[in-house]
């Protein structure tokens, strides 16, 4: 396909970015480090501790010399990280990349079925995992090949005081910590000061070794590792910088808000995106206590907030959130989902900054698109490839379609994975012939090379023969002033083949199903128009706020 889409680019951003020359991720922190050492590169929102780029350097120097001189664990060695938004993430990860391993990075809210699944999958060797959940590690360790386990306190970053009082309350008062027994284990502080008296050896690195085994969601099947190099990692994290380079001050440190998870690629890529201008990112592990969340917000003036559509609706749906400082804000970055128009016209009433969507998947790392920053209005849809992203839009036996025509959207660029771990069948299967990606995204591109995200194939419901795109129902249907959040599943029907079914969480409770139908009838062609609502108290999510439809379909079969 055409490059159609470079002709409208932002002023100032480049077609494309020099992927040979950036080194591993490990170098790309130590440059930050030369460069900002006094600033500071992370803060706790619930504490208020940060760690400044120095005290970065230092932390993760001593987790890298552990792992390499008194675990003797090889270069190239799987290492999971089981954790929230804490201090010591960052700690770990960088310091566990500096030795050259392979970040497993894993949902502390997994069950011991997945936890087990991803352990074995990944060939894990060692792990470090917060001790609130060291409970569910010891139930499937024995199966896995886990050797050498680090527990690490909610607590451990804080100055000795705040720790003392902070493990009383956590372990003694709130009880927080189920009983677990992991006896070889050692812990996080205890790893650090072993690693301060052990000698580091530094590592050479290809840009194509592995950095992360980063697993997808596993809505689709069975959970698969996702093979992420340090070049498709630190691509991408170039691609974004030289995307919004136009209109970042970089005479100022800018704060960002991490409220999406650390083990998930989107907030990954946020974070290191905001070292190469010596940020600050803010760590917020619970992003759903939405009053907690708004109170860390009006502690700083915060220049970006990623998040998903979800955790915007919660925002916008507090009132003290409008009260807040926007003075320093840029924009807000909606990814993860489709961001719903009511949501992003609501963003910029509010904070007189535009609601950015973007597009990407893990097999990216993530980042495959954007809107423009000097857009005028919400257009509903995902923007335009990154620099050095090249776009197809293809039919099932893989043919690439005409402008305007909807089909699967394939991907090409330097983000692209290496593969999926020892899935070889599962790679060939998702990647052309071309060097393609298959995302499994139907797509529309426009005249000028905007792109629009219509549906997941699976997710598409098939009505009487005519294709029906959850997105476009749920766009409608959250157009209502009483709905707060919806979802809309294909059921079986003996008359149509499918029918189309709304789960809605209600902003109002005089809603009813009758308003909502008759809404949707004075926006909706007849076939697709909903034929059932359910209320929900809450929608189903992933843990970065992904409405999670296929839960949904299955919940409905019971």
């Amino acid at each position: 396909m055409d490059k159609i889409w470079l002709k409208s680019y932002p002023p100032g951003v480049p077609h494309e970015i020099d992927a040979h020359a950036l080194g591993s991720i490990s170098d790309y922190v130590e440059a930050a480090v030369a460069k900002f050492p006094h600033r500071n590169a992370f803060a706790s929102g619930a504490t208020g501790v940060a760690l400044t780029y120095r005290q970065i350097d230092t932390l993760s120097l001593q987790v890298a010399a552990y792992f390499q001189s008194v675990l003797r664990l090889p270069k190239g060695a799987r290492v999971a990280l089981m954790m929230p938004n804490l201090l010591q993430y960052p700690v770990c990860l960088f310091g566990l990349l500096r030795a050259g391993y392979v970040v497993v990075n894993v949902n502390p809210m997994y069950t011991p079925r997945e936890l087990e699944h991803q352990l074995k999958d990944s060939g894990a060797e060692a792990m470090v995992v917060i001790e609130v959940f060291a409970h569910t590690l010891e139930k499937v360790i024995a199966n896995t090949k886990v050797k050498h386990v680090l527990v690490t306190g909610l607590t451990d970053m804080l100055p000795w005081s705040k720790r003392v009082v902070g493990n009383f309350l956590i372990r003694h008062v709130k009880k927080a910590i189920p009983p677990y027994s992991l006896p070889d284990s050692v812990s996080l502080r205890e790893a650090l000061a072993l690693g301060s008296q052990a000698v580091f050896h530094p590592v050479t690195f290809e840009a194509d070794d592995l950095a992360f085994l980063q697993y997808t969601g596993g809505t689709t099947g069975v959970s698969k590792g996702a093979m992420l190099t340090h070049r498709n990692v630190l691509s991408n994290v170039e691609q974004g910088r030289v995307w919004f380079d136009p209109i970042i001050d970089k005479t100022e440190s800018m704060i960002g808000i991490i409220a999406i998870p650390l083990y998930h690629i989107y907030a990954l890529g946020t974070c290191l995106s905001g070292l190469n201008t010596g940020g600050t990112n803010v760590l917020v592990s619970d992003p759903r206590n939405i009053p907690a969340f708004v109170k860390v917000l009006s502690q700083y003036k915060f220049a970006s907030l990623p998040g998903v559509n979800t955790l915007f609706i919660g925002l916008l749906n507090d009132p003290k959130f409008a009260k807040l400082d926007f003075s320093k804000l840029i924009f807000g970055v909606g990814g993860g989902a489709a961001t719903q128009r009511a949501v992003a016209e609501q963003w910029q009433k509010v904070t007189s900054k535009p609601l950015l969507e973007g597009y990407g998947l893990t097999e990216c790392s993530p980042s495959v698109s954007v809107n423009p920053f000097n857009v005028k209005e919400f257009r509903g849809g995902i923007g335009f490839p990154l620099p050095s992203t090249e776009v197809s839009i293809r039919n099932g036996d893989g043919v690439e379609l005409p402008i305007g025509q909807r089909g699967e959207l394939c991907v090409r660029g330097p983000q692209v994975m290496k593969g999926y771990w020892q899935r070889p069948n599962e790679t060939a299967a998702v990647m052309t012939t071309d060097g393609f990606l298959r995302t499994g995204d139907i797509a529309v591109m426009e005249e000028d090379g905007y792109l629009k995200i219509v549906d997941r194939i699976k997710d598409m419901i098939l009505v009487s023969g005519f294709n029906v795109y959850p997105n476009e129902v749920e766009e409608v249907v959250m157009m209502h002033p009483g709905v707060l959040e919806v979802a809309a599943v294909g059921r079986t029907s003996a008359d149509t083949g499918e029918k189309i079914k709304l789960f809605v969480v209600k902003k109002s409770p005089a809603l009813t199903k009758e308003m909502l139908i008759t809404h949707c009838r004075e926006n909706l062609t007849a076939y697709k128009v909903p034929r059932e609502v359910e209320f929900l108290d809450e929608l189903p999510k992933s843990p970065v706020g992904k409405i999670l439809r296929r839960e949904l379909r299955e919940r409905d079969r019971v």
